[in-house]
């Protein structure tokens, strides 16, 4: 992995600094309007199909100016590595646009740089209002900001969004993806804004990144292994969270999941792992959550397999969502739910192996001592422990 890594890193490098017949392709010469009112996306679109269609690397450069663009679809694949370097500010339209799953999507890519310096703005506050995802599942989910789908051995970074009407950043079906230096931004109380969604990909990094955000600021689900988050800052918002899980048929297992030197700060949970009461069985397996920092956190750690939250809720069969081989190491800080450490899991499948070291949590809600609430559960627990551990 370490050799991959290596290797990709100098691909790019070499590609994009100091490779013959590298352009680049300055939207504005294809007809773009830094106004904020025009719609850009078919001048954005002339300037991707040339760097897609020509041999050899090509930078897409959005100059620094306000951009107002449409849904609108980067498709691959493409002749050669492409970098698309945002230093303007990207602005989706108003409202709730229906029946658009993306305002700004990359699909079938091989070799991408998507690479800031501007900002990407949802426009969230004219669509939130029109969310009905946080009361019912029968609903039309609103745009995610950007979303990647089959994007492989590529790089995200510098990127910042602010207000996204749903997601900020999802990443579907992608394999050796790097993202870094990432600053995603939206209310408290904003719904369904979940910072990073991670489905069906592998070998993912996410690093050095601020997600302040109204959902999970990461969200790792149905069919994700190899996935590694590290020196992220998360907070307001849900938590660091494997899941939910279980609530669709065709789910995939989730597997080798590493969560390392995060800091958490005010959320509403800190590190959980999620699942429906459902018939639908998978595995979800082999994680680490090691040297993360909590500041006022309500759940600093939970497992919780009876999730669901809105109604109806199947109270009648258990998750068959099977948890086991996790690891929590060195996690300390502030708690404000007096249940600190909770492991809510299935009846019917117990979670199994479930390792705490040095977990040391103090109070900060003056409900008194700090609690442990277990419920089917197999585990140990070594060396320091506040609160008492349940297993």
């Amino acid at each position: 992995m370490a050799l991959q890594i290596v290797f990709f890193s100098i691909f790019f490098f070499v590609s994009f600094t100091i490779a013959q017949g590298v352009r680049t392709l300055n939207v504005r010469n294809y007809g773009a309007i830094a106004d904020g009112r025009t719609d850009n996306k078919k001048a954005f679109l002339r300037a991707w199909n040339d760097a897609c269609y020509q041999n050899g690397g090509s930078i897409v450069y959005i100059p620094k100016g306000v951009y107002m663009v449409g849904s609108v679809e980067f498709a691959g694949p493409c002749r050669g590595p492409i970098m698309f370097l945002i230093s303007g500010d990207l602005k989706a339209p108003n409202g709730p646009y229906s029946n658009v799953e993306k305002w700004i999507g990359f699909q079938h890519v091989n070799n991408l740089i998507v690479k800031g310096g501007g900002t990407l703005d949802g426009q969230g506050p004219s669509a939130w209002p029109y969310n009905k995802c946080q009361k019912t599942s029968n609903c039309d989910p609103l745009p995610i900001s950007i979303k990647f789908d089959f994007v492989t051995n590529s790089r995200i970074e510098s990127i910042r969004s602010v207000n996204s009407k749903n997601v900020h950043l999802a990443i579907y079906g992608c394999n050796n993806v790097n993202v870094s230096k990432v600053d995603l931004l939206a209310p408290a109380e904003s719904p369904n804004t979940d910072g990073i969604k991670i489905s069906r990909s592998a070998d993912i990094r996410i690093t050095n990144s601020r997600i302040r955000t109204g959902d999970d600021c990461i969200a790792i689900i149905s069919g994700s292994s190899n996935i590694d988050v590290s020196y992220v800052y998360c907070g307001p918002g849900h938590g660091i969270s494997i899941g939910s899980l279980g609530k669709y048929k065709n789910e995939e297992n989730v597997n080798g999941v590493t969560v390392r030197k995060c800091t958490l700060n005010g959320t509403d949970n800190g590190v959980r792992i999620k699942s429906w009461e459902s018939p639908y069985a998978i595995t979800a397996s082999k994680f680490l959550f090691q040297d993360i920092f909590m500041e006022n956190v309500r759940n600093p750690i939970i497992v919780d397999q009876t999730y669901c939250p809105h109604s109806p809720c199947n109270r009648e069969t258990a998750s068959h969502v099977q948890i086991q081989d996790v690891t929590f190491r060195n996690i300390w800080g502030t708690s404000s739910s007096q249940v600190a450490v909770s492991f809510e899991c299935s009846k019917k499948f117990p979670c199994k192996n479930i390792v705490m070291t040095d977990v040391n949590l103090a109070s900060v809600g003056g409900e008194g001592p700090l609690k442990s609430s277990c419920s089917y559960v197999k585990g140990r627990s070594f060396g320091r422990q506040n609160p008492p551990p349940c297993f």
